[in-house]
C-alpha cells in the first residue's frame, strides 16, 4: 500500500512516500512563494522515482498545522483534491510523529474524508482601506 505524505506549513515543504509503514522516499525543498507552482511537480518526481503513478496511491497523509495560513491552505487543498479525485482515504495529522501516525491510521482503514487546516490562531486579515 503506497501512501503519500505532504507538509506545507513553512517555506521548506516536505513530501514523503511510504510503502505500508516504511518510508521509501522523502524530499524537502525551499518552496516559499512558489509552493503552488512546484507542489504538483514534486509529487510527480517522487512517484516517478519509484516508477509509480498517482493511481498507485492508496492513501494520503497531510500535516494539518499549525503553520502558515497560505502554505497550509495550498497543501491541504491539493491533498483533499487528490484524495477525492483518486477516491482514496486522507488523514490530517498534528504533532511531531504526524507521518507515522497518519500512515498507521490509513492502514487501519481510517479516513477524515476532508481535512481542514489548524492554523493555531485566527488569520490576520487586513481591513479594507475604504
Amino acid at each position: 500500500m503506497y501512501i503519500l505524505t505532504l507538509r506545507t506549513d513553512n517555506p521548506e515543504a516536505e513530501i514523503g512516500l511510504y510503502k505500508d509503514t516504511a518510508q521509501i522516499s522523502y524530499q524537502t525543498w525551499q518552496a516559499h512563494r512558489q509552493l503552488a507552482e512546484t507542489l504538483h511537480l514534486r509529487i510527480q518526481e517522487v512517484l516517478n522515482a519509484q516508477s509509480l503513478s498517482l493511481k498507485d496511491l492508496r492513501g494520503l497523509v497531510v500535516y494539518q498545522g499549525p503553520g502558515s495560513f497560505t502554505g497550509l491552505r495550498i497543501g491541504i487543498t491539493v491533498a483533499n483534491a487528490l484524495a477525492d479525485s483518486l477516491t482514496i482515504p486522507i488523514c490530517g495529522q498534528l504533532g511531531e510523529d504526524w507521518r507515522e501516525a497518519g500512515a498507521a491510521r490509513i492502514i487501519a482503514g481510517a479516513s477524515d474524508k476532508i481535512v481542514l487546516p489548524e492554523y493555531g490562531a485566527l488569520p490576520n486579515i487586513t481591513a479594507p482601506k475604504k
